[in-house]
């Protein structure tokens, strides 16, 4: 299954690479996700979700299997797993940066998703709407952070000495996805067990 996202950012598109690239500072910029560690190009973390009152979360990790500084292009793989047993899910992204202006920098996004379980009875269609409405509260939160970051900002991470082991991550707790409020009147509300993995494994592979 393909899906296909494009969005843009203001800031020029040696700005925008640094900090798309650093997924240790955007992945709070992710609704519900949290990153606990990092191993070398490994990046692992949860998702969590709620329909109501019930909370559940998942696990995921995300690799880069290319990146092309020049070309501003990388490559990710990703997998997830619901705990719970209703699905499993990978995925190869490809994330291409454009210059649009001097100061506009355009993201186009191609994710290969690969679903089994009880998640893969949903179609191309509801998982694209799900992910677009998530793509969307992401970007909002990337800009925020664009506008209060000085210009001049060097956005590198520290470097991590891969035979050291993971590097937990001492990030923000992540508030849940309220699911009802994403998927809206586009899926009944029967569908919500199901949907709860399908917008945990999402949020891991829409961007990463």
């Amino acid at each position: 299954m393909e899906l296909n996202h494009q969005f843009t950012v203001p800031v020029s598109v040696d700005q925008a690479w640094k900090i798309l690239t650093d997924v240790e500072r955007i992945a709070p910029c992710l609704p519900g996700a949290e990153l606990q560690e990092i191993e070398g190009e490994i990046y692992r973390g949860i998702v969590k979700v709620k329909v109501g009152p019930i909370q559940a979360q998942f696990k995921g990790q995300a690799s880069f299997v290319d990146r092309d500084d020049a070309a501003y292009k990388i490559i990710l793989k990703g997998e997830g797993r619901d705990t719970g047993g209703k699905g499993n899910a990978s995925a190869l992204i490809t994330a291409v940066l454009t210059a649009q202006s001097p100061t506009t920098t355009e993201c186009v996004v191609n994710t290969d998703l690969a679903i089994s379980g009880k998640v893969a009875q949903f179609g191309r269609g509801a998982m694209a709407d799900i992910s677009d409405k998530i793509l969307a509260q992401f970007v909002q939160n990337l800009n925020a952070i664009i506008a209060d970051q000085p210009s001049n900002e060097d956005t590198k991470t520290p470097i991590q000495n891969q035979d050291s082991g993971p590097r937990k991550i001492d990030g923000p707790i992540a508030a849940p996805i309220n699911l009802l409020e994403t998927a809206g009147g586009t899926i009944a509300k029967r569908a919500v067990p199901v949907l709860v993995v399908v917008a945990a494994l999402i949020v891991f592979f829409v961007i990463k």
